[in-house]
């Protein structure tokens, strides 16, 4: 089994408080078991967050074309004309 996130690269955190609902973060605990059996390296639920945010945005192609400013391309090329 390979799972999406197995790294969890340390880097300088932001902190911010959110609330999460007990089934996301049980599943964060769970998560964070499968990676230690996986790697053999424990890990804390919370630090799973973040690499799971770059992955999920890093696939959202809507997202990419947004942050090139690629969205409504055909429409300011429309109202130009």
């Amino acid at each position: 089994m390979s799972l999406k996130i197995s790294v969890v690269p340390d880097d300088k955190p932001v902190r911010m408080t959110i609330d999460l609902p007990a089934q996301i973060h049980r599943e964060l605990v769970a998560y964070g078991e499968a990676v230690q059996r996986e790697t053999g390296q424990p890990i804390e639920p919370a630090k799973l967050i973040a690499p799971m945010l770059t992955r999920f945005m890093s696939s959202d192609r809507a997202f990419s074309k947004a942050k090139r400013g690629e969205t409504g391309g055909r429409r300011k090329a429309a109202q130009a004309s």
